[in-house]
């Protein structure tokens, strides 16, 4: 089945980092991508993880050694071709065709053009609320410029960046149904110019909802990064007739509560997630989205691309053994998930993808 899945398209990920890694750094990265933090254990290492499982088994084939090689001699291959003919080797041997790359990342990290060439792929950008509005502040000069300024400059700076990227993107924890007004944006512009330094993004509740209420007016998809989609029913409901499409990327424990909203809504969509047998169950498959939300290795790429087409080529066959469809159709459902919505959602093919 998975032989039938088009390149994917990954709708949210950061970049990968341009530099070779040492063992420390490496690991650093892996625990990110296990979900811990401090050192490993005693007498292990962030390799003694399903992620790092994950990696040890699809990635050194890639680089021209065998699976579950010892790490140290996964490394040490990934020192001796360098970490831009590794990267690419990577990338490439993914299975992603597309690539939505979240802006804002540091200058680590690779753009999404530089993604794009390493990949042998495309890529465009999504731009993230919080760094722009950080931008605007750290440019301008601030509560210095005038608040009115501030308010003006970012307003430009959205709707220049409406014609060039793909989507927006934020975190937001809950919206009310309506955006606020003048009087509470100028007074949460002012608190967080007043007390935030250089670099610091937004994160007074009411600036974050002006923010995202100012992206929804232009028209482009919205991803929001919720850890409750639920309490963000309001808001989804109240942007039903405003012709844009909002994408839920919730945290792995609400990833079914994020797909009934998908289903309930239809201009929402939701992430996949890692495992596809439960939010097909709860939403439409056009509803649904792939996503590998890599950061810094390109082998987050490859693994989550990997455990993607597997989980879904298992579950589809599975239907087709019980009877619930036939293979044409359990194809056309992958390749909906996979990339086919992605590209409608996101409008893919309108920009020449």
């Amino acid at each position: 089945m998975d032989g039938g899945i088009p390149p994917l398209v990954d709708q949210y990920s950061h970049g990968a980092v341009h530099a070779d890694l040492g063992l420390g750094e490496f690991e650093t990265h892996l625990a990110e991508a296990a979900g811990s933090t401090g050192p490993a254990p005693p007498g292990t290492t962030f390799f003694d993880s399903r992620a790092g499982l994950a990696v040890r088994r699809w990635c050194p084939p890639l680089l021209g050694l065998e699976p579950h090689c010892a790490p140290v001699s996964y490394l040490a291959r990934r020192r001796e071709l360098g970490a831009y003919r590794a990267g690419r080797l990577l990338l490439r041997g993914a299975g992603i065709g597309t690539f939505l790359l979240e802006a804002g990342a540091t200058g680590t990290l690779t753009s999404p053009d530089e993604l794009a060439h390493a990949a042998e792929g495309r890529a465009h950008e999504v731009v993230r609320l919080e760094p722009l509005a950080a931008r605007i502040a750290d440019t301008t000069g601030g509560l210095d410029a005038g608040l009115d300024a501030f308010l003006a400059y970012t307003a430009e700076a959205l709707y220049a960046a409406s014609g060039s990227a793909t989507a927006f993107a934020t975190g937001i924890t809950f919206c009310d149904d309506s955006p606020p007004d003048a009087a509470e944006v100028r007074e949460a512009a002012g608190r967080w110019l007043r007390t935030r330094r250089t670099g610091d993004r937004p994160d007074d509740p009411v600036l974050i909802r002006h923010l995202l209420w100012s992206a929804v007016a232009t028209g482009l998809p919205v991803q929001l990064h919720c850890a409750r989609p639920q309490r963000l029913a309001g808001f989804l409901r109240a942007t039903a007739s405003r012709g844009v499409d909002l994408v839920l990327l919730a945290d792995p424990w609400h990833r079914r509560q994020a797909a009934q909203l998908a289903a309930a809504f239809p201009h929402v969509y939701a992430d996949v997630g890692a495992r596809p047998e439960e939010t097909l169950r709860e939403a439409p498959f056009g509803k649904l989205l792939f996503s590998t939300g890599a950061r810094a290795l390109a082998e987050l790429y490859v693994v989550a691309a990997r455990l993607f087409t597997r989980a879904m080529d298992k579950l589809m066959r599975d239907w087709v053994a019980d009877g619930w469809c036939r293979a044409a159709e359990a194809a056309r459902i992958a390749s909906l998930v996979a990339a086919g919505t992605a590209r409608r959602v996101y409008r893919l093919d309108a920009a020449a993808v």
